[in-house]
C-alpha cells in the first residue's frame, strides 16, 4: 500500500485545529488555533463565539497544515473531520470545510467521534495493542472505557454531572484565575498545601466505575466564600487541595475499572497477560501530577501506562487525522451526507 495522507479537521470546542498524518504514522503537520483569547472575558466558551471564529480560523489552520507538510491540497489522499460529539456550531463549520475539500477532491470522507480521536491518540504515539483500558478525562467528558477494537467500545463507568476537566474550569473561575482553568489550577497548586482543606469525594464509596464532582465543586465553593478576602497561599492550597481530591477520585475509580476491564477482556477469550495497558487521555491527562499518581499505579498493578504527549491530549486535529487513517485502512468509509451531531457516545461509533 502507497504512502496515505489523511488531513484532519478538529473544531468541536473552541480550538480550530488541523492535521497531516500519513500511514507510516508521521504527523507531517499539526495546527492548533486558539480562542482562549476570545473567551477569557467570560472565563468558559461562549459557544456563538466559538462558531463564529471558526468560519475563518479553520481555514487558517488548514493552509497553515498544508504548508508545514509542505503540500498541496490535491496530494492529500482522504478528508477526516470531527462530527461530533460537540458545540454544535463548530461541528457544523468543521464538517462543511471537509466535505467541500472532499467534495471537489473526489476523496473519501470520514466522519470521526471526537471522543474515539482520543481513544486512539495512544496508538498513534506509542502504538499500543488493543484491548485497553482508557481513562478519557477533558472538559465535557469524564468516562473509563474499554477499547477492544476499533469501533469496539465499551464504556464502563462515566461521570454523572461535571466531568473532572469542567470542575478545574469553574473552580478556577472561582478564583478569578482565568481560562483555561486546568494550566492555572496546576501551576497554582505547585506551591500549595495540598492536605489543607479536607474537601469531599463524592459517591468515592460506591463499587462502580462512576464519578461525581458537582459535590466537590460546591465544597470548594463554600471555603472561597468563607476565606474572602482570599490570599495568595488560600488560593494555592484551595488549588492543590483540590487537584489532589480530584486526583484520588480518578485513581480509586480507575481500581474498580480495572476489575470490570478485566472481567470483561477474560469474556473476549483474551489472555490476563495480553490486557494490562492503561491509557489516559484528554486535557486533564495533560495535568503532570494526574500522570505521575496513574503511572505510579500502574508500576503497582504491573500495567503499562501510557499518556500521550501534553501537546495531543487537549484537542488537536492529529488524533483525527489518525482515526481517519484506521478507518480508512478498515475500509470504513462515510457518506457526505453524514450529519454532524452534538451528542454521540462512543459505543455507537
Amino acid at each position: 500500500m502507497s504512502n496515505i495522507r489523511v488531513l484532519g479537521i478538529e473544531s468541536s470546542c473552541d480550538d480550530s485545529a488541523a492535521a497531516i498524518v500519513d500511514s507510516k504514522q508521521n504527523i507531517l503537520a499539526n495546527i492548533v488555533i486558539s480562542q482562549d483569547k476570545e473567551h477569557q472575558d467570560f472565563q468558559g466558551v461562549v459557544p456563538e463565539i466559538a462558531a463564529r471564529s471558526h468560519l475563518n480560523n479553520v481555514k487558517l489552520a488548514i493552509t497553515t497544515a498544508l504548508s508545514q507538510a509542505n503540500m498541496t491540497i490535491s496530494e492529500i489522499d482522504a478528508v477526516a473531520a470531527t462530527a461530533g460529539p460537540g458545540l454544535i456550531g463548530g461541528v457544523i463549520v468543521g464538517t462543511m470545510y471537509a466535505k467541500s475539500i472532499a467534495s471537489v477532491l473526489k476523496k473519501p470522507y470520514l466522519a470521526i467521534n471526537h471522543l474515539e480521536g482520543h481513544a486512539l491518540t495512544a496508538r498513534l504515539t506509542n502504538k499500543v495493542d488493543y484491548p485497553y483500558l482508557l481513562l478519557l478525562t477533558s472538559g465535557g467528558h469524564c468516562q473509563f472505557i474499554a477499547v477492544l477494537s476499533l469501533s469496539n467500545y465499551k464504556i464502563l463507568g462515566r461521570t454523572l454531572d461535571d466531568a473532572a476537566g469542567e470542575a478545574f474550569d469553574k473552580v478556577a473561575k472561582m478564583m478569578n484565575l482565568g481560562f483555561p482553568g486546568g494550566p492555572k489550577i496546576e501551576a497554582m497548586a505547585k506551591s500549595g498545601d495540598s492536605h489543607k482543606f479536607d474537601f469531599p469525594k463524592p459517591i468515592i464509596r460506591q463499587k462502580n466505575c462512576d464519578m461525581s464532582f458537582s459535590g466537590l465543586k460546591t465544597a470548594v465553593r463554600l471555603q472561597i466564600e468563607k476565606l474572602q478576602p482570599l490570599s495568595k497561599q488560600n488560593i494555592c492550597d484551595i488549588s492543590a487541595s483540590f487537584q489532589q481530591v480530584v486526583t484520588e477520585i480518578l485513581l480509586k475509580k480507575t481500581k474498580i475499572a480495572i476489575v470490570d476491564y478485566e472481567k470483561l477482556c477474560y469474556k473476549q477469550l483474551y489472555s490476563k497477560s495480553d490486557i494490562k495497558r492503561l491509557v489516559i487521555a484528554g486535557g486533564v491527562a495533560a495535568n503532570i501530577n494526574i500522570r505521575e499518581n496513574f503511572q505510579k499505579l500502574a508500576s503497582e498493578i504491573g500495567y503499562n501506562f501510557v499518556a500521550p504527549p501534553i501537546n495531543l491530549c487537549t484537542d488537536n486535529a492529529a488524533m483525527i487525522a489518525f482515526s481517519g487513517l484506521e478507518r480508512l485502512k478498515a475500509g470504513i468509509i462515510n457518506n457526505i451526507s453524514f450529519k454532524p451531531r452534538a451528542r454521540w457516545s462512543l459505543e455507537d461509533v
